[in-house]
């Protein structure tokens, strides 16, 4: 049986600073959503399935919104990311943020099989990007991953500082990830590292991590292998440790697993980081919409 080739799409969170659900406002000319020029794009790219990992709760405002407007499109399924999904004899306390990415990802492990990308919900990734995606995983690549790498200057907003991985590769493989505040000031590019080790300035071009990675579904057997090692080293203090996939993957390649080559791309991010940022985001995606890029009605 073929294998599919699969949109994991992280929407558990809620969008703090923005407040209330992102993923579920709308900014096309249709009340089309930021997620739905992400499938609409990954659809061209030739993905043929959907994941959607939300909370449990939000089921039934995301099928109804979401889900039942791109089953026609493309194959959807749902996986919950739970609180309670921990090994035994931890106790989270009164915690309720969501555990992390990578356990965010562990709970779709049921629902992918083959080769998938893992994007958030709330990112506007644009069309180059799911491309060189499908493109990668047609080419033979055995023992690799990969990370979409956008240019920094694609990823900024005027309205302040933005998270984002600082992308480090020797010969075209990733080296480092550095997460960062990252803010024009002044005409300078300052990556404040969230470690606290000093501010550094940044190249316009160098590539940035927006958590868009190219897996294979034998990461699900490492990240369930190493999640009691998760939190057998947070045990002292779960209220707000997270089990991340940047911390993942290098992980697997200090362990010579995997290599992962940082993929280019020309594509321009887009999002709603603060409120702010919603007009410019409806006006691009209109004036690609006035260059061919999308159809006016995404699904009609």
């Amino acid at each position: 049986m073929e294998k599919d080739l699969t949109l994991v799409i992280m929407a558990a969170g809620m969008g703090s600073r923005f407040g209330g659900l992102k993923q579920i406002e709308p900014v096309g000319p249709n009340g089309e959503f930021i997620i739905d020029y992400s499938i609409y794009d990954a659809v061209r790219a030739g993905f043929n399935k959907v994941v959607f990992i939300i909370k449990e709760e939000n089921f039934d405002i995301f099928k109804e919104t979401i889900g039942k407007r791109v089953e026609k499109q493309i194959k959807v399924e749902y996986a919950f990311q739970r609180q309670t999904d921990i090994p035994a004899g931890y106790d989270p306390g009164d915690r309720t943020k969501p555990w992390g990415t990578s356990h965010a990802i562990l709970s779709a492990k049921n629902n992918v099989k083959g080769d998938f990308i893992v994007l958030n919900a709330d990112d506007f990734y644009g069309r180059d990007s799911f491309a060189k995606a499908a493109e990668f995983f047609k080419e033979d690549h055995p023992g690799e991953y990969a990370i979409i790498g956008y240019q920094i200057k694609n990823t900024l907003t005027e309205n302040g500082s933005v998270k984002r991985g600082v992308c480090k590769a020797e010969n075209g493989y990733l080296t480092s990830l550095i997460e960062s505040s990252v803010e024009n000031k002044d005409g300078h590019i300052i990556a404040s590292p969230l470690d606290g080790r000093d501010p550094f300035e940044i190249d316009p071009d160098d590539p940035v991590s927006m958590n868009m990675f190219c897996f294979r579904d034998d990461i699900f057997k490492y990240l369930e292998d190493h999640l009691v090692e998760f939190f057998e080293k947070n045990k002292a203090d779960l209220s707000k440790c997270e089990y991340l996939i940047p911390d993942t993957v290098f992980n697997m390649m200090s362990e010579g697993l995997i290599k992962v080559p940082v993929i280019p791309t020309t594509a321009k991010w887009q999002g709603i980081t603060y409120k702010e940022d919603k007009e410019r985001l409806v006006n691009d995606i209109q004036e690609l919409i006035n260059q061919g890029e999308y159809p006016q009605s995404l699904w009609n």
